[in-house]
């Protein structure tokens, strides 16, 4: 392993992740707001203790009662006058639901005098959760979209439909009540109806988009589950502000300003990445090869979100995924590097944030046996990347803003 490398792809993970916390926005988001009535708070998603912990911090004791809802180890604390939950992702399971109908019953016959602050990040499809088809049938669906490799907009158009809180239907059962909405996007793009699949925003996916979904990957569903893609999700709310205040493209600059500070000379790709994660992996790994004799420190980063088809019974995530399969293309490579991280500090269901490879990966790989075109078949990036030191573990970091990947060449 090029030790220098792995130091400052650390270094950039670490101050990247730093400068996206969600404290800060949420202070913004709020200064300004006037909040005439009782004001109640829910929150949802893997930032949403934090960003809870942060409207506490800012509105003192105007919160009269909140729920948060957040992924397992994630709480940190308590928060005055509300009760935090934690509970399954990326499948939502019992606590998802117990979590969710706390907020339902927080909300219930609220007046036209009440604000609703309602803080949403990523995972929150999963988290908040209250559905109208089984939980067997949820967890089966869902395991089917993320297996298929089905995008993020794809999965949350069938989830909305299988809801009571999704498409913007949280936001009518707040009605009359005003709701403040601050929002922390984790989709490329940024759009209000699919983070979290849009419980507080008017839904602009439809019955016919959902069922395009279902023919395009084959999904199996009950008669009940099918019947519920008919019925169309509210298109107008009138009770909603919404605010977002963080996104990929705040995290690739970040990364960008230390890549700089390292000596590389930076070089945005995209902040918009959505393709298959061994494809978006080799292609940083073509770009390293083309600059490889430049001469020159440069960073390219790429931002987003990349799939990944399930083929094999392995462990790993997307962003293993795509360092592991850079490998391959950067093999023998003295001065190259590429590594892949979930802002949010977990990939997959793993302990790890993402993966890192250089030019002695896949040499370091081979001389134990392991081949990277049978470790990707079984999508077991995981276990591989543990073998050379290339796991990248940060830990539930309170924020979540998507993915992002960086080349290095020296």
């Amino acid at each position: 392993m090029n030790a220098v490398l792995r130091e400052h792809a650390d270094q950039i993970v670490r101050e990247a992740i730093a400068a996206v916390q969600p404290d800060a926005a949420v202070r913004r988001a709020l200064s300004g707001l006037e909040f005439p009535g009782r004001v109640l708070l829910a929150a949802a998603g893997k930032a949403a203790w934090r960003m809870a912990k942060a409207a506490s911090d800012c509105l003192g004791g105007r919160i009269e009662k909140g729920v948060v809802v957040t992924k397992y180890g994630h709480v940190m604390g308590d928060i005055e006058n509300c009760a935090c939950f934690e509970a399954g992702h990326p499948v939502p399971d019992e606590n998802s639901f117990r979590g969710t109908q706390a907020a339902l019953d927080l909300v219930t016959g609220l007046s036209d005098q009440d604000t609703l602050l309602f803080l949403l990040s990523g995972g929150g499809s999963a988290l908040f959760e209250k559905p109208l088809v089984s939980l067997e049938e949820l967890r089966d669906i869902t395991g089917q979209l993320l297996a298929c490799g089905a995008d993020i907009v794809e999965i949350n158009t069938i989830r909305k439909r299988l809801s009571q809180v999704k498409g913007g239907r949280f936001a009518q059962l707040c009605a009359p009540a005003r709701m403040e909405a601050v929002i922390l996007s984790d989709i490329v793009g940024d759009p209000l109806d699919m983070i979290a699949s849009g419980p507080a925003c008017p839904d602009s996916s439809t019955a016919e988009d959902a069922k395009r979904v279902v023919e395009k990957y084959g999904l199996r569903m009950s008669p009940e589950a099918r019947a519920l893609l008919d019925k169309e999700t509210p298109k107008e709310l009138h009770n909603v502000h919404t605010q977002i205040t963080g996104s990929v493209r705040e995290l690739c600059t970040a990364a960008a300003k230390t890549c700089e500070r390292l000596g590389y000379t930076p070089i945005l790709l995209t902040d918009r990445l959505c393709c298959q994660a061994r494809e978006a992996g080799g292609f940083l790994a073509s770009i390293l090869k083309t600059h490889e004799k430049d001469g020159k420190a440069l960073a390219f980063i790429a931002g987003g979100e990349t799939v990944v088809r399930l083929t094999g019974h392995g462990l790993g995530g997307r962003n293993q995924e795509l360092a592991l399969a850079a490998a391959q293309g950067i093999s023998g490579m003295q001065n190259a590097a590429v590594f892949s991280v979930g802002s949010d500090g977990t990939d997959g269901p793993t302990d790890a944030a993402g993966g890192y490879a250089d030019g002695d990966t896949r040499g370091e790989l081979t001389a134990q046996g392991v081949s990277i075109d049978r470790v990707l078949q079984e999508n077991d990036a995981y276990h591989a990347l543990q073998k050379t030191d290339g796991l990248i573990v940060t830990g539930p970091t309170g924020t979540n803003v998507n993915d992002v990947a960086v080349g290095l060449i020296r």
